[in-house]
């Protein structure tokens, strides 16, 4: 499979381009209004530092490294998301596979950068959106019943790799950029989940797994996974 890559060389990520744009505004006009206002300016600089602060977070949320896998993509699964693994087990998935799978499951913290990388090369077979509750992301119910986006995919070895975004109880919008019937290959952005949460990856049982519970990972870096 030709490797064609779609890379975006962006430090932002697009999207929270709207979100910072609009905080930028209404922090500066609240900054703005209590400078010009206020006489004794100490509640303003309170203020500002909150302002720097809160803003500075949002940035962290949106920001976007450019990031290249290095060495042979053949069989690897690599992390789809920055954060620590809370979940290696075997389940029964009911949703797709109606079998057991190896099931390697990534919390995102409030500091991880946020966007979502597919975890193997191939070509993506189906992609559905479930609504749902929104839970805490790392309760073991949080996989099947909060909302979520599932992305399945087919690598060129022939086997069959499920990736979910998983809606946490602060994050409330998922972003998943996968469409049937396209390649996908590791190095492009799968979606983006906004304020963090959850992904989790399906594999077959008997996958080599490479990393260990509560172990960080790097999206896009970190192998948690090689496919018999």
């Amino acid at each position: 499979m030709n490797k064609i890559k779609k890379l975006k060389k962006i430090r932002i990520h697009n999207e929270g381009a709207h979100i910072l744009l609009v905080g930028a505004l209404l922090l500066s006009l609240l900054n703005g209004v209590m400078y010009w206002c206020l006489e004794w300016k100490m509640p303003f600089y309170i203020t500002l530092a909150i302002s720097l602060v809160l803003y500075g977070l949002m940035v962290n949320f949106f920001r976007c490294p450019i990031r290249i896998f290095k060495g042979d993509t053949e069989k690897i699964v690599v992390a789809p998301a920055d954060g620590r693994i809370v979940v290696i087990e075997e389940v029964d998935e009911h949703e797709y596979f109606h079998d057991r799978r190896l099931m390697i499951s990534i919390f995102m913290g409030i500091t991880n950068v946020h966007a979502n990388w597919y975890p193997v090369d191939g070509i993506v077979k189906k992609v559905t959106h479930q609504k749902g509750r929104f839970m805490k992301a790392w309760l073991p119910k949080a996989s099947t019943e909060n909302e979520r986006s599932t992305i399945i995919i087919e690598t060129p070895e022939g086997h069959t790799v499920m990736a979910r975004q998983i809606a946490g109880a602060v994050a409330r919008r998922i972003v998943t950029y996968a469409e049937p019937g396209e390649d996908c290959y590791i190095d492009e952005h799968m979606g983006f989940i906004k304020f963090g949460s959850r992904v989790d990856v399906y594999l077959p049982v008997g996958t080599e797994v490479c990393v260990k519970m509560g172990q960080s990972t790097t999206g896009n870096e970190t192998v948690i996974a090689r496919l018999k």
